[in-house]
Order: C-alpha cells, then sequence, then structure tokens
C-alpha cells in the first residue's frame, strides 16, 4: 500500500499538472478572499475572520479534488496497466487505499499554505492576536473531513472510466449533489422537521456544524462513513473488472 501511496505522489509531483492544480486552487482562494469584491472578500467582509474561506473552499475542492483523482484509476485503466496491479501480490483494497492516501496527502499539501491567512486576519483585528484559535482549528478539522469524503467519492469516478474527463466530471457531479444537493431538496418542503431530516443526508449540515467549533460524534461518523462507503463501491468496482 505505502508503495502505492509513493508512487501517486511521485507521478503528481513529476508532472506539471500537479503544480499548476495546486497553484490554482490557492490563487483563487487568494483572489476571491482579498482581491475580487463581493461576499467572500474579507475587507468587504469588515469582520477578522476566516468564516469565508471555510465557506468558500469546500465549493473550490468540488472542482479541485476531482481534478487530482480523476486519473487514479482512469490512466491505469487507459495504459493498461491496472491489470498488472491486480495480478500483483498486493489485495485490491490496499491498492485502494493507497490510490486515497496518496490523494488526500496531495490535497493537504494544497491546504498547508492557506495557514498564512490565520496569522493574516488576525493582524487585521483591532487587538492584534485576538483571534478564536479554538473555532479556526475546527474548520480546519473538518474541511479535512470533507476533502477525505471528495477524495474517496473522486477514486470511485476515476473507476468507472478509462475517460479522465469523464471521471473528472462524474467526481463532480458527484460531490456537487453530497455536498449541496440535499440542501437545495430540502427546501422544496415546508416541514422543518422534514428539511432537517433531508439536510442531514448531505455533507454541507455537517461539515457547517464542524466549522463552527461544534465537535459532534454524529458529524465525524458521517464523514468517515461516506468515505468508506465510496472506497467500498470503488473495490466492487475493481473487483469486476476484467483480469
Amino acid at each position: 500500500m505505502f508503495a502505492i501511496f509513493k508512487r501517486e505522489v511521485r507521478s503528481f509531483f513529476t508532472s506539471p499538472i500537479g503544480y499548476l492544480i495546486v497553484g490554482s486552487f490557492l490563487l483563487l482562494n487568494g483572489l476571491f478572499l482579498w482581491v475580487f469584491k463581493g461576499d467572500y472578500n474579507i475587507f468587504d467582509y469588515g469582520f477578522a475572520d476566516l468564516g469565508n474561506f471555510f465557506l468558500l473552499t469546500p465549493w473550490i475542492f468540488i472542482f479541485l479534488v476531482p481534478a487530482i483523482t480523476m486519473k487514479s484509476f482512469s490512466e491505469e485503466r487507459k495504459m493498461g496497466t491496472l491489470e498488472l496491479l491486480l495480478i500483483k501480490p498486493i489485495s485490491v483494497w490496499k491498492l485502494v487505499l493507497g490510490k486515497f492516501w496518496g490523494a488526500f496527502f496531495l490535497c493537504i499539501i494544497a491546504v498547508v499554505p492557506t495557514v498564512v491567512y490565520v496569522f493574516s486576519i488576525s493582524s487585521l483585528g483591532v487587538i492584534e492576536g485576538n483571534y478564536d484559535l479554538g473555532v479556526v482549528f475546527g474548520s480546519y478539522f473538518g474541511l479535512l473531513f470533507l476533502i477525505g469524503a471528495y477524495t474517496a467519492i473522486g477514486i470511485f469516478a476515476s473507476s468507472l472510466s478509462d475517460n479522465q474527463i469523464i471521471a473528472f466530471l462524474v467526481g463532480i457531479l458527484i460531490c456537487f449533489v453530497m455536498f449541496n444537493g440535499f440542501d437545495a431538496l430540502s427546501s422544496l418542503f415546508t416541514n422543518g422537521e422534514t428539511q432537517q431530516l433531508i439536510k442531514g443526508f448531505g455533507a454541507q449540515s455537517h461539515f457547517e456544524s464542524i466549522a463552527r467549533g461544534v465537535m459532534d460524534t454524529r458529524d465525524l461518523v458521517y464523514f468517515i462513513s461516506l468515505t468508506l462507503v465510496f472506497l467500498y463501491l470503488t473495490l466492487q468496482r475493481l473487483k469486476q473488472l476484467p483480469r
């Protein structure tokens, strides 16, 4: 499994696409938070707070994560190397986990530079350094779980086709539905309990709960379960492929 992990990370950084994806993520975040006028602009917001960053980032990751994972199995199938991996003395489950942790690690690398925003916001306050780091750590913690779910979805989408573009688009679609689809669906109902029930199936309400600094085990169980479900679906998909 570790060999697969290293192979994924190495292939990402030996290609200019990897640097382009990470650079695009940081550029988009920087532009929307500090340059472009709008709801996400921190200066327009008027408060020394990173809440806008954690509202924006899940939407950017809907595109970023599928871009990272789209070649995980699609490229292997297209190049004919997946069959070689499947007949090697490594279980299919370890192969899936190696791909998953490799893509997850790359997403973490993209997030790490954003820590500089914490210091920037802290210095912008009326009282320098008077900033609730607990909420920030909780939000980053929730973001890790969301990234894990997105990565599992992207890995699954990549196993469905040998075309990377199709894998990319399917990954975006599933990530969008799981993050925002249930919230949109709940708006069709007028009963508050029904709305909350439907929202509970989506990732957005669970992420927002963690981002507020509320560490509820139900939110953690949701993201872990969602991640495991799509990893299991990937496993079953690979077992169906001819060897």
